[in-house]
């Protein structure tokens, strides 16, 4: 009976789940502020372990976390300059991973060095690109949603994951989820106002009608206290727009917008999903979450707090369907998932062709 659910079920050609994240993109590892001068950190990255330094140039490098010589992390190593020393023979690797020097060895014969990756810092995240160098500098994101604009308050979203990647992009495309929210925002109806799609990038818009209960106080700070911006106009509607643009999500939020206007969002959050694990079913999400500042000088730092506690609440909900998603997965052994809301067919038919199916052949999946 389980097999012919499945086959009902199912109108995809491949197991979404086990599509890897592409490595021919920036992903986020560590935030600029947690890697001082002279100092390194230990992170993973699609099953491969890496160390971050930053040299005494101030420079951010990224190393294969591995000596050549007996697999020590190099991450419990020395930075001698922009030179990184493992912290067991002192075999001394620079920033492209060639071993430079073995004390005892001479530098007559040097052995072969480690990977390296380029690293780059954007807005205040570190950023490794594990895939083809020469695609690195094309593949660069320009800023990170409103994070570097002062006309915004900002907070930094960062958390692991038990799931893979894609039930993240599905958790926040879909905004009929919002029944799991109940008890936090009251019952909300989302209603879709349209969908776009390219070869690399796929969003929705939404509009919402509150029919229970009332907004929390972290609403109120996000949405209203910014809504009498737009004054008395008769002619506007409360907008959300959510856009993958692979790998990356946005979500921006608009209230009082004029149809035809341009107005600023009061709600702009990036977020990225770093595969940490081979089988990529754990991600960190490494976000932020940008609030317009209302008119009154000060105000949005005195109701912050607001802010936080509700969507720490909102988070929260979210990451725990999301992992009990890829239990289900789990125990089912493939992929059964019954999608019938259009928005998120074009998503998971994005997240195939763009990422890298474990069997090449399921990239037909793009065809649905």
């Amino acid at each position: 009976m389980a097999q012919d659910r499945h086959s009902l079920a199912s109108h995809d050609t491949v197991d979404l789940r086990k599509v890897d994240s592409h490595p021919d993109h920036w992903y986020p590892l560590a935030w600029s502020d947690e890697l001082k001068p002279g100092k390194t950190l230990g992170r993973r990255l699609m099953g491969e372990p890496v160390v971050l330094y930053r040299g005494a140039s101030g420079s951010v490098f990224a190393l294969e976390d591995r000596c050549a010589h007996r697999q020590v992390p190099l991450s419990v190593g020395v930075v001698d300059g922009d030179v990184l020393k493992c912290g067991y023979h002192g075999w001394a690797y620079d920033c492209s991973g060639k071993c430079v020097d073995v004390p005892y060895f001479g530098m007559e014969k040097l052995p072969n060095g480690v990977r390296s990756y380029p690293a780059r810092e954007i807005d205040g995240l570190i950023f490794v690109f594990p895939g083809d160098p020469a695609l690195a500098d094309a593949a660069a994101p320009a800023f990170l949603g409103s994070a570097m604009n002062r006309d915004y308050k900002t907070r930094k979203l960062n958390r692991e994951v038990d799931c893979h990647y894609t039930f993240m992009h599905e958790n926040l495309f879909d905004m009929n989820h919002q029944f799991l929210h109940r008890k936090n925002m009251g019952t909300i109806k989302a209603k879709c106002l349209g969908k776009r799609s390219g070869d690399t990038w796929c969003e929705v818009d939404y509009t919402f009608n509150r029919t229970e209960g009332r907004a929390s106080m972290g609403e109120t700070v996000i949405v209203d206290l910014v809504r009498s911006r737009g004054g008395k106009q008769k002619n506007f509607s409360d907008l959300m727009t959510i856009r993958t643009e692979y790998p990356y999500q946005h979500l921006k939020v608009w209230v009082g917008k004029e149809v035809g206007g341009d107005l600023a969002p009061v709600l702009d959050v990036w977020l990225a999903y770093t595969p940490l694990d081979k089988e990529q079913r754990t991600n960190r999400t490494f976000g932020y979450l940008s609030v317009k500042k209302p008119p009154v000088p000060g105000l949005i730092h005195v109701v912050w707090p607001f802010v936080t506690w509700f969507t720490e609440r909102i988070f929260t909900e979210d990451k725990d369907i999301v992992q009990l998603e890829q239990a289900a997965h789990d125990a089912q052994g493939t992929d059964w998932n019954n999608e019938v809301f259009p928005p998120i067919r074009d998503l998971r038919a994005l997240l195939a062709r763009q990422g890298r199916p474990l069997d090449d052949n399921a990239r037909s999946v793009a065809a649905e």
